[in-house]
């Protein structure tokens, strides 16, 4: 096993993303011949007479292969080699990627994170065209995206509050954003309000802090702007919000097996139909295969309006740029159309050319949304009433794995974790060891793939009964594999409670806390601080109108509260929506991450007015 000492956590995962990208078949190894495609990916490129001279000295396996250890030794003792360093400086200049230096405590001397400028580029565009009509940003929107003004332009929060509220509308409430005469606190105020609603939509931020952002950490700021601005250019490619996209049912195909798609292989799926109905070849990635821009011509031609829809005119794409003879032309020509229906967003004719992934990913859905270009089926027999969207809880379950950096990404609830590999993932969060040795992991069999899916399941009841000790009747491991709703939230309530708990318990010293211990701490700190609230439970009606709420975020930091924009007393249902609103983005502003959304507190929602107050409890007691 090679030593990983010298690396941070940050670069440990650039290095296994290198690693990743050029290890397709994900078996943990690559070929010799692809040692200087890691290298590059990596930001360490190296002459190939080096490569060639490193690959001799190397004991590989004997096969031509490299295991990820022995590519983590090659680049252990090539970063202090100068031929590197020299390359490096060559390389980031031709490709765009910029170097920074790390100087963070965790980051060991002469770490360098790398940032992408096209990223730079795409989302400095994006947040101009998103906020360029937003009073409160005029102080730093429209930003330069040939300089670094994005990264001056975060470090007060109010930007990254607003593009939070750009993807998941409603998010953050307008009342508790601080905009004006900006100190050092309200400042760390806002940025905190920025992460914790981050993480309550699903990013996963748990390397991420306040400082990172008011200084502008380039690495850190695009990693967190690009999942806020996925998160919302996927919110919608989703059948219960888009029924149109069951045209994109294939012969033989269940809704069912429709509705397992992720977003990016929707778009995959989305724009293969349109391609076939033009007669062209269908596309595999948005990224080699879109490199000569042909299949986005060909898309852009279809979904332009066609002029057969009441007040929509038609877009004529010219298509002449198609005998272009120059790939960086031809693109250019390409997003020239693209623009004319208001779709030249994330990427320049370069980043086509070079096939970026990332950027084409949110070129193509920016394109969708704007242009599905699909009409929802009238003739198929399809049982509508199976598509449900996801209920609160559901989604607030799901952004709470999702934040946690589960891999993948939960898009699904059930079907996401019908091979229990996501549950595992989440026993370790709550400090229940798990047997990976046990574990089945894909790609997964075609035949008796769900044998192994459903071993998995039964390991992970195994696990919540014997170790986690939780309540577990009545559920085996084929109601996790087959996705029953009741079953499934039983066991992922527990897995939240418990990480709840356990952070309460590890500020505490190791204490066991319980509901009853919570609720008293509650009502000792609102007398404490001399508020009439109280709670008997976290049943308690009285909640619905989130004073006890608010009363207790205003006991833990005192005057935070401005009670002015509230209504205290004969609250109707939008004046108690109004006060949860302001209460759940309060409770994020003061430092405490909740997950709960507003209507949980009107509604009180027992499970997940536990997990305020048990969030808003830590966040006293780190004061005491």
């Amino acid at each position: 096993m090679a030593s990983t000492a010298h690396f941070s956590e940050e670069e440990m995962a650039e290095l296994r993303e290198a690693f990743s990208k050029v290890d397709i078949s994900g078996n943990g190894f690559i070929h010799t011949n692809d040692l200087t495609d890691v290298l590059k990916a990596a930001n360490l490129p190296l002459p190939g007479y080096k490569a060639r001279e490193l690959i001799q000295n190397l004991t590989t396996t004997g096969d031509g292969r490299i295991s990820f250890d022995e590519f983590i030794s090659i680049f252990q003792n090539l970063k202090s080699d100068d031929v590197a360093k020299s390359f490096r400086k060559q390389i980031n200049k031709k490709e765009g990627i910029c170097a920074i230096g790390g100087t963070s405590e965790q980051s060991s001397a002469g770490t360098q994170h790398s940032y992408s400028e096209e990223e730079k580029y795409a989302f400095v565009n994006w947040i101009n065209k998103a906020l360029e009509k937003d009073p409160d940003c005029k102080h730093v929107v429209p930003m330069n995206p040939e300089t670094d003004d994005l990264f001056q332009a975060v470090g007060d929060g109010i930007v990254l509050c607003k593009m939070i509220n750009f993807s998941v509308p409603d998010t953050i409430d307008e009342r508790t954003i601080n905009k004006k005469k900006l100190t050092p606190f309200t400042i760390q105020e806002n940025l905190n309000l920025a992460l914790n609603s981050a993480s309550a939509i699903g990013c996963h931020v748990v390397n991420i802090g306040a400082e990172d952002l008011k200084e502008g950490k380039p690495y850190l700021v695009l990693g967190l702007l690009w999942q806020v601005i996925k998160i919302g250019l996927f919110a919608d490619i989703e059948i219960s919000r888009n029924e149109a996209l069951i045209a994109l049912l294939r012969e033989g195909e269940s809704l069912e097996d429709l509705m397992k798609l992720s977003p990016e292989e929707l778009l995959l799926r989305w724009a293969n139909y349109h391609l076939e109905n033009a007669g062209c070849n269908k596309v595999n990635n948005f990224s080699s295969d879109i490199k000569d821009s042909r299949a986005y011509y060909h898309l852009l031609n279809q979904v332009a309006p066609k002029g057969d829809e009441e007040g929509i005119p038609a877009i004529t794409i010219d298509m002449s740029g198609l005998r272009e003879k120059d790939d960086v032309q031809r693109a250019e020509c390409m997003l020239q159309q693209a623009e004319r229906l208001g779709c030249r967003q994330f990427v320049t004719a370069t980043d086509v050319v070079r096939g970026n992934p990332k950027l084409n990913l949110a070129f193509i859905a920016n394109l969708f949304n704007k242009y599905p270009a699909l009409h929802k089926p009238e003739n198929q027999d399809i049982d509508w009433s199976s598509i449900e969207g996801e209920t609160r809880e559901e989604r607030t379950f799901r952004n709470w794995m999702n934040s946690l950096g589960v891999n993948p990404r939960v898009n699904h609830l059930y079907s996401d974790l019908s091979d229990a590999l996501v549950i595992f993932q989440l026993y370790e969060k709550i400090k229940v060891p798990v047997d990976w040795n046990r574990v089945n992991k894909p790609p997964y069999p075609k035949l008796g793939g769900n044998m192994k899916k459903l071993e998995n399941c039964n390991y992970a009841v195994e696990l919540g009964k014997n170790q986690a000790k939780f309540s577990l009747v009545g559920i085996a491991g084929q109601d996790l594999n087959e996705g029953n709703r009741t079953l499934t939230l039983a066991l992922i309530w527990q897995l939240m409670r418990r990480y709840t708990l356990n952070i309460l318990e590890d500020i505490g010293g190791g204490e066991k806390v319980n509901d009853e211990i919570i609720v008293s701490w509650v009502n000792e700190t609102l007398t404490a601080a001399g508020k009439d609230s109280t709670i008997s439970s976290f049943k308690d009606s009285k909640i619905s109108t989130s004073m006890p709420v608010l009363d207790l975020i205003d006991a833990i930091q005192p005057g935070s509260i401005k009670y002015d924009l509230l209504k205290t007393e004969d609250l109707n249902d939008e004046e108690k929506l109004n006060n949860a609103k302001y209460a759940i983005s309060m409770a994020r502003k003061i430092g405490a991450r909740v997950y709960a959304l507003p209507e949980d507190l009107v509604e009180v929602k027992p499970k997940m007015v536990m997990t305020v107050f048990a969030c808003l409890m830590g966040k006293g007691m780190k004061k005491v």
